[in-house]
C-alpha cells in the first residue's frame, strides 16, 4: 500500500453556548456588529474542567469508533494546537492516556490556525513512509481560554472544540500532496503572547493577506492533486471570518462546491475549524463518499498549508 486515506471523523463542543448578545454584555458591540464583520452568530464555551485535552479525546474517541478501531491499534498521534496546558507531557501523550493507547509515538503541532493541514500533511508522510501504520489527527483548541475579553475586535471571534481523523494506508492516493508555507517576516500579525497568554492580531494585515495572496496557493494544490477547482464537491477553510472564507471560493473558481460555514455557529476555534467542519459536513452527508475536497489552513505565523482529499 502506497497510499493514504481518511478512514473516519470525529468533532466534538462544550455544551455551552455563547450568543453576540452574550458577548455584547462583555464588552462594547453588538449582534449586527459582530455578524457583519465576521458572520459568526454563536460560539461554544469550554468550562474549567474541560481542558484542551479532553476536547481532543473526545473527538478523538469519536473518530476512532467512526473507523471501527481499538486505541491499540493507532501507533502515531499528533495533535494540532496553539492552547496547551503545559510544555510537558504534550497534548498527543494526555490524549493517547485518556484513550488508553499502549505505546504510540506522540507529538504536538502549533502552526496555530493551520495546524491541522500540517499535523494532516505530517501523518500522511509518516504513514506513506512506513513509520506509522495509522494516525489519529487532532485539531483542538480552547480560544476562549486565551481571548483578551477586553478587545472587542478579538474576543467577538473565539470559539471552542476539537476534530479528529483517523489516517491510514490504502491503495489509492485519498490524500493529496501538501502545498505549505508561511511568511516568517509578519509572522507577528497573528500574537499568543505574554503571561497569561492573550492573542492580538493585525486584523487588516491578515485580511488583506488572506484575500489576496492566498487564492492562487489554493489552485496550485488543486494542480497538485490533479483535480480542477470546478471538481471539488467541498472546500474546507480555516473558518476564520465569513468575508474570507465565501470570497475565497468564488476566486479560486469552485463554483460546484459545497462551502463549509461552521463559522457562522462556532467562532474561530483555530486548529479545530477544518476538522470540526469537515466532520460535521460528512455526519449530514454533504459531500459523496470519495468526492475531492479541498481542505486550506491559514493564519498564525501566516502560515498556510492545503491538501486535497477524498471524502471518507
Amino acid at each position: 500500500m502506497t497510499g493514504t486515506r481518511i478512514a473516519a471523523l470525529g468533532h466534538y463542543q462544550p455544551a455551552k453556548v455563547l450568543t453576540n448578545d452574550d458577548v455584547a454584555a462583555l464588552v462594547d458591540t453588538s449582534d449586527e456588529w459582530i455578524r457583519t464583520r465576521v458572520g459568526i452568530k454563536t460560539r461554544h464555551i469550554a468550562g474549567p474542567d474541560e481542558p484542551v485535552d479532553e476536547l481532543a479525546a473526545q473527538a478523538g474517541a469519536k473518530a476512532l469508533a467512526g473507523a471501527g478501531l481499538a486505541p491499540g491499534e493507532i501507533d502515531l498521534v499528533i495533535v494540532a494546537t496553539s492552547t496547551a496546558i503545559n510544555r510537558s507531557p504534550n497534548m498527543a501523550a494526555r490524549v493517547a492516556a485518556k484513550l488508553g493507547m499502549g505505546s504510540p509515538a506522540t507529538m504536538d503541532v502549533n502552526v496555530v490556525c493551520s495546524g491541522f493541514t500540517h499535523a494532516l500533511a505530517v501523518a500522511d508522510h509518516a504513514v506513506r513512509a512506513g513509520s506509522a501504520g495509522r494516525a489519529l489527527v487532532i485539531g483542538a483548541d480552547k480560544m476562549t481560554e486565551i481571548a483578551d475579553w477586553t478587545d472587542r475586535s478579538s474576543c467577538v471571534l473565539m470559539g471552542d472544540g476539537a476534530g479528529a481523523a483517523v489516517i491510514e494506508a490504502c491503495a489509492e492516493d485519498a490524500i493529496g500532496p501538501v502545498l505549505w508555507g508561511s511568511v516568517p517576516g509578519m509572522g507577528d500579525a497573528v500574537r499568543i503572547e505574554g503571561t497569561p497568554p492573550r492573542f492580538a492580531q493585525e486584523g487588516q494585515s491578515v485580511y488583506r493577506w488572506a484575500t489576496t495572496q492566498l487564492p492562487p496557493i489554493a489552485r496550485k494544490v488543486c494542480e497538485k492533486a490533479g483535480v480542477t477547482p470546478e471538481e471539488l464537491a467541498a472546500v474546507v477553510l480555516h473558518q476564520a471570518n465569513l468575508r474570507i472564507i465565501e470570497p475565497f471560493a468564488a476566486k479560486i473558481g469552485a463554483v460546484n462546491a459545497v462551502i463549509a460555514r461552521d463559522v457562522v455557529d462556532s467562532g474561530n476555534t483555530s486548529a479545530a475549524s477544518i476538522p470540526m467542519a469537515l466532520s460535521k459536513l460528512v455526519e449530514r452527508r454533504e459531500i459523496p463518499s470519495g468526492a475531492p475536497v479541498l481542505l486550506f489552513g491559514f493564519g498564525g505565523n501566516l502560515s498556510y498549508a492545503g491538501q486535497v482529499v477524498r471524502c471518507p
